[in-house]
């Protein structure tokens, strides 16, 4: 079998690099290079993109073995319909390690067509190093490099407007766009970068914060010969994702023009704020997540399609999403419905076994973010407490109790002062006492959820529920 690369692929195109992208992992190659490679094919956007690796120990080197190229099979349900494909995606035209050729780095500077820069180097990439310098080679932090970069480019082209970069940091944080903006405000000050160069990055530069969604598994380790085997090469950068795919981007009609991936009939969404996108996310799909994996892993199941088919904890889930998260939000109903259809097609994925135990690492810090805001909207909206997110919260108190699920050690994992409060409130034999207390534990919620109206004596009555007729009893009894 054929090693992959340009060669032995001549079927491989090439377009105008346009893109500079730091970072080089299963993610962007699954998600990125995906959407650039469909918008190539659908518009005349011509657009290649340049790696660089971020830190100092990568696989730029593997990349450039197999002159850019790899094979992405998508799988999941569309429609209904399962899905399993294996494309050949030929927009990465080369790999830059700047540890090892600083120099090659900073001449894609001085490239007239470069326009983009897109990143993922993890949460803590985004970050201001003070021990970067700017004759570094290069700085350690990775708004250092993009600084050194774009300060070079200003140079090069003595400060032309229409020189400047359009930036979008796909990092998972909240207004990446904004934190990778303030970083680089930072090295200008601290490298007294001058005046002109700040108005530039200002006036013809843009750092737009942007929602991804996609999973990604990555290399495909179970079914790497097969698939070989199915595209006919050896291609030891094969990657691995769901089919949906979801690219907020918190930026002005002007930068989608010059960016048409919404053009392309992809899922990217140009918008005046992200934030309603952020908060539709965590709230309708990482909300469901968090109260369905106790919920249903107490019932007896493992994984996400396993309750999601389920005929007692699947319309307990639907319910949570569409009739107690859905209404908290506050997009068009229509489009928060779609949004919720995607997510249950994704649980639904014959392709990914996703397991209980490892969704319910430190469920409480997860239901503070994902599930409590809703219970409260919804409290305030509707006059009652969601009786489905409640005992979600109480199938967590029950779970952290521990013991035994059948043959199988029940062990949960959060922050010790957590494991200490549940192992001591539940040594009191008394529900109420256990509901009072971890509805009371500020150093968990930032506040008394006691004072929530009628909250201490509901999560009391469903932990007493559980005791009493187990977890699928409980839901019966919820759902009738």
């Amino acid at each position: 079998m054929e090693r992959l690369n340009r060669t032995t692929a001549p079927q491989a195109k090439r377009y105008t690099e346009k893109i500079i992208q730091f970072g080089e992992g299963n993610f962007l190659r699954a998600f990125i290079e995906w959407i650039i490679w469909k918008t190539n094919q659908k518009t005349d956007f011509n657009a290649s993109v340049v790696v660089v690796q971020p830190i100092a120990k990568g696989m730029v080197s593997w990349l450039n073995e197999q002159d850019g190229l790899y094979h992405l099979n998508l799988q999941g349900l569309q429609n209904g319909e399962p899905v399993d494909s294996a494309e050949l995606i030929d927009v990465i035209s080369r790999g830059i390690n700047p540890y090892e050729d600083f120099a090659a780095y900073m001449k894609l500077a001085e490239q007239p067509e470069i326009r983009f820069v897109i990143s993922n180097t993890t949460e803590a990439g985004i970050a201001f190093d003070p021990a970067c310098k700017l004759d570094d080679a290069p700085a350690a932090s990775y708004p250092g490099k993009l600084t050194q970069l774009l300060y070079h480019r200003f140079e090069t082209f003595k400060g032309a407007r229409d020189k400047g970069l359009i930036i979008f940091p796909c990092e998972l944080i909240f207004e990446n766009g904004k934190h990778l903006k303030e970083c680089i405000r930072q090295y200008i000050d601290l490298w007294n970068l001058g005046p002109d160069f700040a108005a530039w990055f200002e006036e013809a530069c843009g750092v737009y914060s942007t929602l991804v969604d996609r999973i990604v598994p990555g290399y495909p380790r179970d079914t790497a010969a097969q698939l070989c085997e199915r595209v006919g090469y050896q291609d030891n950068l094969l990657d691995k994702a769901e089919i949906f795919h979801l690219w907020v981007i918190e930026a002005p009609k002007e930068v989608a023009a010059e960016f048409p991936a919404d053009q392309a009939g992809l899922n990217v969404l140009f918008v005046p704020s992200e934030a309603p996108y952020h908060e539709r996310k965590v709230t309708l799909l990482n909300g469901p997540h968090t109260v369905l994996s106790p919920v249903g892993y107490l019932s007896g199941l493992d994984t996400v399609k396993q309750c999601c088919e389920d005929p007692l904890t699947g319309p307990f889930v639907r319910r949570v999403m569409y009739e107690e998260l859905l209404p908290t939000l506050n997009l068009p109903e229509e489009e928060l419905r779609k949004f919720a259809d995607d997510v249950m097609e994704r649980f639904r994925n014959p392709f990914v076994k996703h397991f209980m135990t490892s969704i319910m690492l430190n469920s409480f810090p997860k239901y503070r973010t994902r599930d409590l805001p809703g219970l409260k909207t919804y409290l305030e909206r509707k006059g009652a407490l969601p009786e489905g997110l409640v005992l979600g919260l109480a199938a967590i108190c029950t779970y952290y109790k521990g013991g035994k699920r059948g043959e199988d050690e029940i062990v949960p994992n959060d922050d010790p002062k957590i494991m200490d409060l549940l192992k001591d409130l539940w040594a009191t034999g008394d529900v109420e006492a256990v509901a009072k207390g971890v509805l009371g534990a500020t150093f968990i919620w930032d506040e008394d959820l006691n004072a929530i109206p009628g909250l201490t004596s509901k999560l009391a009555a469903d932990l007493a529920l559980i005791q009493e007729k187990g977890m699928r009893g409980a839901v019966e009894t919820i759902m009738k």
